[in-house]
């Protein structure tokens, strides 16, 4: 029972989801000061009031219903995941991209040498260096 359960977490799927809340927490921090300094001020210009809360909000019988809160609720759902998407998301697809492109490239290569997994990945990891520093290059000028 105690193996499975060391199986269970030493997957890497169980590390990535553990890496991936890390990582949410994270940017919703960011992403809540974001509103709280720069949106919520811009709102108070606007509307003259701090923040969505209270906006479009009514009472009846002691009930409450704020459409603010809910449209301040589905911002900050929409600028955490534009930021998942623009600044983990895209990176790790182009990295994978470039990965595979450089597997495929050394599989067509048929001159070269079998090389051990380690080789190949120092290889692979070279080669994704010098395709950065060429991008990285055209993209300054």
């Amino acid at each position: 029972m105690i193996d499975g359960f060391k199986k269970f977490i030493s997957r890497g799927s169980m590390i990535d989801m553990a890496v991936g809340v890390v990582m949410g927490t994270a940017v919703t921090a960011v992403v809540n000061s974001v509103v709280d300094s720069f949106i919520n001020p811009l709102i108070a210009m606007i509307f003259g009031k701090p923040n969505m809360n209270g906006l479009l909000a009514f009472t009846f019988n002691n009930a409450t219903v704020s459409f603010g809160a809910i449209l301040s609720a589905i911002l900050n759902f929409l600028l955490v995941a534009i930021a998942v998407y623009f600044f983990i998301l895209v990176p790790i697809n182009k990295i994978r991209d470039m990965s595979q492109a450089m597997l495929h490239k050394q599989g067509a290569d048929e001159e070269k040498k079998e090389l051990s997994p380690e080789d190949q990945t120092v290889l692979l990891l070279q080669e994704i260096r010098d395709e950065l520093a060429k991008q990285n290059g055209a993209a300054s000028r």
